[in-house]
């Protein structure tokens, strides 16, 4: 098992776009055969970082997924949004693994 986690920098007066594309992806990245662990949006301190994480079986399955939620219907909606609405300014993507238990 790894776990993604993506890191993202977000306009500080579109957080509430990035709630509802958070939103939108904890219906989507299940579906689509990710466990979501969650989407974190700033509450105190930074204003303009946010978290998505979820894990998945391995790289193989995490290609498999992301071409099955390129053609998910929700998942292209969201895909349109951000990039309509411009609230993310940067994403940072990492795979990790448990390396505690």
């Amino acid at each position: 098992m790894i776990t993604c986690f993506i890191r993202y920098e977000i306009d500080p007066f579109k957080k509430p776009a990035f709630e509802e594309y958070a939103r939108n992806w904890g219906q989507a990245i299940p579906r689509c055969g990710a466990d979501l662990i969650g989407y974190f949006a700033p509450h105190e301190g930074s204003a303009t970082t946010a978290y998505g994480i979820y894990n998945i079986e391995n790289l193989a399955a995490y290609e498999a997924y992301r071409e099955r939620l390129k053609h998910d219907p929700l998942g292209r909606q969201n895909y349109e949004f951000a990039q309509r609405e411009q609230f993310i300014r940067k994403e940072d993507r990492i795979f990790l693994r448990l390396a505690s238990g």
